[in-house]
């Protein structure tokens, strides 16, 4: 039975084939459709982005910069440079059906030793220009699903009115004692996907 997580609570994962996927719904009536963008953040022991390619988003999928899921099945890029893989972009949400929104898969035993944490973002494109914000997307999740059995292992659902915030850490896979565990985030900031970047990136400022 599928664990349904609150706000800060960890558990072990248990795996090491799975997938986040993530999922919103954009309340009706707002005028514009809503871009959210789904990232994943691998970061060291001093929380720091090892390297650009260890950004994993809309623009890099698999570590290796391809942008479309098409590049990266020509490529074979499997599990992706650093075991994990963006199965692509939803640029107004609606295309899930019901289903999660933007996914992202995950081999543990590919993630390389100087990773300790990988954090999961959504973030909203263009939020300045369309006035959007997290107070506007409800039924807002985070779930892990068991590859191998398509089984969800767990699940939070963001239940915070962020009425100004327009960037969301969901949770976040963490070492611990050399094993994987999961914690629930729910931490919410008023700022886009360059944001991120600039706060963990450990050499330059990506521009």
């Amino acid at each position: 039975m599928a664990i349904n997580l609150q706000k800060g609570q960890k558990i072990d994962i248990g795996v090491s084939k799975f997938t986040v996927g993530l999922g919103w719904d954009p309340n009706e009536g707002t005028g514009h459709d809503f871009d959210l963008d789904a990232s994943a953040i691998m970061i060291n022991t001093d929380r720091k982005l090892i390297s650009e390619n260890h950004f994993i988003f809309y623009n890099n999928l698999c570590g290796l910069g391809h942008g479309n899921p098409k590049d990266c099945s020509s490529n074979n890029c499997g599990a992706g440079l650093f075991g994990l893989i963006h199965t692509g972009d939803d640029p107004d949400g609606k295309s899930s059906d019901g289903d999660d929104d933007e996914a992202i898969e995950i081999d543990l035993l590919r993630v390389p030793q100087d990773v300790n944490e990988i954090l999961f973002v959504v973030t909203i494109d263009q939020f300045e220009a369309r006035r959007q914000n997290f107070g506007q997307v409800r039924n807002s999740y985070i779930r892990i699903v068991d590859n191998t059995n398509n089984q969800e292992i767990a699940k939070y659902e963001l239940d915070e009115d962020f009425s100004i915030e327009t960037g969301v850490e969901f949770g976040r896979l963490y070492r611990r004692n050399g094993e994987w565990k999961f914690e629930a985030s729910g931490i919410g900031y008023k700022a886009d996907l360059s944001y991120f970047l600039e706060k963990y990136y450990s050499g330059q400022i990506i521009k």
